[in-house]
Order: structure tokens, then C-alpha cells, then sequence
């Protein structure tokens, strides 16, 4: 589970504060899928930060079930990041001196894992690329590099997969595999997944959709017969 508690964020803009997030209390639940939703600047790549602990908030906690991450010292936190949470990022974020194998192995390497290698090669074959792993980034098509960056992000097992506009660098056809490699991870290993995206049609497969304006939220909650709303602590 994760929770937030009157999470905000809030810089300095020009010798004047900016607020980015405004106040927010959210729970996610385990296995849940949550969208977040809205146009550039909304917020929501800030929040997704605060989440991974990339960031700090102005205000409130951000729990793992009992585990208060602005609590941690760095080190704690990459500790957590390592052994909790999968990132995948619009611009895939590849080693471009390192092959496919490489960088999916690199994770479970710093780990410790003495599988890493062999773990690699059963994360490509899963996500379409058992024959691809010698080939490094720049010989790999985008949806190629994406599907090689969601096998790094599962390479420790997290319980938590974060993905920041993952289709956003791809073509709509392309978008739409990768959209579908995720939603199949995360059926089959019963992983949390927040997914940051602009698209409304992407938003609308979650569970729930939190939908960010100016840096304000509301929810939406998903039912087999309807879609209810309601404005989360803003």
C-alpha cells in the first residue's frame, strides 16, 4: 500500500513561491492500478517524484505500508527504490555503451544477485527480446528500447511499478504494445502500478484515475456500472 498524507509541493519561482501540488491524501491499494492524469505541467510527474522518493514534499508523509519514506536518509531510500519499485520513463533512460543483457542485468548486479545474468536473459524472453540482448540501445527500435527498459524495471521484483508517460515517446501502434505489456505485468505478478500519462483513453483502463489540474486533484473510481468522482483534499 502506498499512502500520501497532505502531500504538497511547493518551489521557488523568480524570488516567489510556486505551488506545484496542492495538499493531497490518497491510499493506493496493493495490486491497484492508478492513472494519473493531465495536461503539461500539471503536476504530475512532480507527484510521481514524491511517490519514488526522488523528491521531498513541502508538507505531509508518503508511506510503503510502514515504511515513511520522508523519513529515510538517501541511502534508505535507494535501499527501498532498489528492492520496492520498478521505474519506466518516456525516454527509456538506457546505458548506451551497454546491451540489452547488460542493462537489465545492471540492477540485480548492484544487488548482489549472482543470477543476474541468467535473470536478464529470462526478462527479454518475457518481454519479447530473447534474441535481441546482445544488441545495444542505438540498434534497437524505441518500443525495442522500452520493452528492454520495463525488463530492467522488473529485474528486482518490485511490488511497485511506476511508469512516467511510457508510450509518450512512441508511435500509437507501438504505444499500444507496450501499454499491453504492462497491463499483462502487472495482471500476472499482482503489482501496484501508477501510471503518469496524458491520454485519456491509457486513463481510463485503470482502476482509478487521479486527474491533476494547476497542481489540484481529483479522483475518479472506476465501477463495472459507472464512473464516480469526488475532489481529494485540495
Amino acid at each position: 500500500m502506498i499512502e500520501l498524507r497532505d502531500v504538497s509541493k511547493t518551489v521557488t519561482s523568480g524570488g516567489r513561491p510556486l505551488t506545484i501540488l496542492h495538499p493531497l491524501d490518497l491510499v493506493i491499494a496493493r495490486g491497484q492500478f492508478l492513472a494519473v492524469l493531465g495536461a503539461s505541467g500539471s503536476g504530475k510527474s512532480t507527484l510521481l517524484g514524491l511517490m519514488a522518493g526522488l523528491d521531498a514534499p513541502t508538507t505531509g508523509s508518503i508511506r510503503f505500508d510502514d515504511t515513511d519514506i520522508t523519513t529515510l536518509d538517501e541511502d534508505a531510500l535507494a535501499r527501498l527504490r532498489g528492492a520496492t519499485i520498478g521505474f519506466v520513463f518516456q525516454f527509456f533512460h538506457l546505458v548506451p555503451s551497454l546491451t540489452a543483457l547488460e542493462n537489465v542485468s545492471v540492477p540485480m548486479e548492484i544487488a548482489g544477485r549472482r543470477d543476474a545474468l541468467s535473470r536478464a536473459e529470462s526478462l527479454l524472453a518475457e518481454v519479447g527480446l530473447a534474441s535481441r540482448g546482445h544488441h545495444y540501445p542505438s540498434q534497437l527500435s524505441g518500443g525495442e528500447q522500452q520493452r528492454v527498459a520495463i525488463a530492467r524495471a522488473l529485474a528486482n521484483d518490485p511490488p511497485v511499478l511506476l511508469a512516467d508517460e511510457p508510450t509518450g515517446n512512441l508511435d500509437s501502434r507501438t504505444g499500444a504494445h507496450i501499454l499491453d505489456l504492462l497491463l499483462e505485468v502487472r495482471r500476472t505478478r499482482g503489482t501496484t502500478f501508477v501510471l503518469v500519462t496524458h491520454d485519456a483513453e491509457l486513463a481510463a483502463l485503470a482502476d482509478r484515475r487521479l486527474i491533476l489540474r494547476d497542481g489540484h486533484a481529483t479522483l475518479e473510481s472506476s465501477t463495472a456500472a459507472a464512473r464516480t468522482s469526488r475532489v481529494v483534499s485540495v
